[in-house]
């Protein structure tokens, strides 16, 4: 064999190995659009939770809002349950809850059973929303780990727009989300039942997929990895990549737990646990989900009627997903931390002329807030900026990065802190919104939200360390 067919039958190999992994990544990616599609089915179901269950105001809130603990707690024990049973049965465990969760959720007959079965989807939001991006980043190669693990944030964002869609048509077809459809049932059960699809699918592809190579060298399944890893990069580089794994592991290869989030000479919290969780946290501070959760309150707010509220929401989406797509452009190129700081400056620049705007809102006759054509201008085009800069940085880098930051031992351990930080926070700042809407008023809340985004600046440029085209084994802890 000369060595031009020698090299072609390498170079389709290598074809063949990578197209195995970004089949892989997509897969794991479909958690992230059940992600999406679970957070964003509740909108549309409002009308008909308070006709089915005669609930208040406040029940109402809580049934919406029950969701984010069991994100927290899903992300919380994901990542410890995934350095036991592996990231693939994690991920597994998550779409047989989907699953029963849309099924349960669209059946349920009782607040209390509804409840249950949202914080069943919950638990699988939050341990698909850290397990997915980690599993990615342990089959990926470095160079282009930063792009399949960003498709996620995509992914999510995708599923918020088909839940919505989804709402949108089955609501039209009954006449209104409390309507009937087939089988004698209201069209807001249905919602959740369409669930049910994706979620069927996510659970079937899962069995096609291979474990985590470096989760199965931790727990010593060394020539399972191998195997894995010969499928993943040839037998060549998996033998080199073994190597490298079982390295980085040499002095300390013991079952992963808790504990190793500590450093053993002075007993504190590893400074890389640290920064995973600023992490976390500042994405939640910085206001995102109040754009999403409260899009047409918010608008509605400062004097723009419904139709228009909902037109906003709809574009503010279609320019997520845009922004996005530079994110998987870039960041393999720029890296994590500059994708991170410019967004971070360029939110707390439109943050803060948001909240200027807001500030100089006056009330119209029935004693509504309202904006002037050009402060109303201000707003709306600095609050779309802003939702650019995020989906270009924040959104989609900090999951990269909790999923690659890690060294391998503590991993899931990291995992597990840094997301329940996340979800936590989430659930924080969605449920003061309201109370600061009527307490210090849109001005007061946006301002809080721009003082974040610049504290993250120097977060980002004094602590946050570069991973772009490191390999796992090179991170340190």
């Amino acid at each position: 064999m000369n060595s031009v067919t020698l090299d072609g039958a390498v170079a389709a190999k290598h074809a063949e190995n990578t197209r195995l992994i970004v089949q892989i990544s997509c897969v794991a990616t479909l958690g992230g659009f059940l992600f999406g599609f679970d957070s964003g089915v509740i909108n549309g179901t409002v009308d008909g939770l308070k006709q089915a269950f005669q609930s208040t105001s406040a029940q109402i809130g809580f049934e919406v809002a029950s969701m984010l603990l069991g994100c927290a707690l899903g992300a919380f024990f994901a990542g410890r349950v995934a350095d036991y049973w592996g990231r693939r049965s994690v991920l597994i465990i998550s779409s047989v809850l989907f699953l029963l969760s849309a099924l349960g959720a669209g059946a349920a007959h009782s607040a209390t059973f509804f409840v249950f079965a949202r914080i069943m989807g919950g638990f699988a939001v939050g341990a698909a929303s850290v397990i997915a991006p980690a599993y990615i980043a342990e089959v990926a190669p470095a160079r282009y780990r930063g792009r399949l693990a960003t498709v996620q944030q995509i992914a999510i964002i995708s599923g918020l727009f088909s839940a919505f869609l989804s709402n949108f048509l089955l609501a039209k077809a009954a006449g209104a989300s409390t309507g009937t459809l087939w089988l004698g049932q209201d069209a807001w059960r249905w919602m959740f039942w369409m669930q049910a699809l994706p979620s069927s699918l996510f659970l079937v592809s899962l069995l096609f997929i291979p474990e985590s190579p470096r989760f199965l060298v931790v727990r010593k399944r060394d020539s399972e990895a191998k195997v894995v890893l010969a499928r993943l990069y040839g037998e060549q580089e998996a033998a080199n990549k073994f190597s490298e794994i079982g390295a980085s592991l040499a002095q300390d290869r013991h079952r992963p737990k808790l504990s190793d989030l500590l450093d053993k000479a002075s007993g504190r919290v590893r400074p890389i646990v640290w920064v995973g969780i600023g992490l976390a946290t500042f994405q939640q501070l910085v206001g995102i989900n109040v754009v999403f959760y409260y899009g047409a309150v918010l608008w509605q707010a400062v004097g723009f009627s419904e139709n228009d509220a909902l037109l906003i929401n709809v574009f503010s989406g279609a320019l997520s997903i845009g922004a996005c797509l530079i994110a998987v452009l870039l960041i393999d190129r720029v890296g994590r931390k500059p994708l991170l700081w410019v967004g971070s400056v360029g939110m707390t620049v439109t943050l803060a002329l948001v909240t200027f705007a807001f500030a100089h809102a006056g009330l119209d006759a029935s004693g509504k807030l309202a904006l002037s054509p050009a402060m109303g201008t201000v707003a709306l085009v600095a609050a779309n900026i802003y939702v650019a800069f995020f989906n270009m940085s924040w959104g989609p880098v900090m999951w990269v990065m909790l999923g690659e930051m890690f060294p391998n031992q503590i991993r899931g351990s990291g995992l597990a802190v840094a997301g329940a930080a996340q979800w936590t926070s989430n659930f924080a700042i969605t449920v003061s919104f309201p109370i600061l809407l009527t307490s210090i008023g849109l001005a007061g809340a946006y301002g809080i939200y721009a003082v974040a985004a610049a504290i993250s600046v120097v977060f980002v440029l004094r602590y946050v360390k570069e991973t772009r085209g490191k390999e796992l084994e090179q991170m340190e802890g």
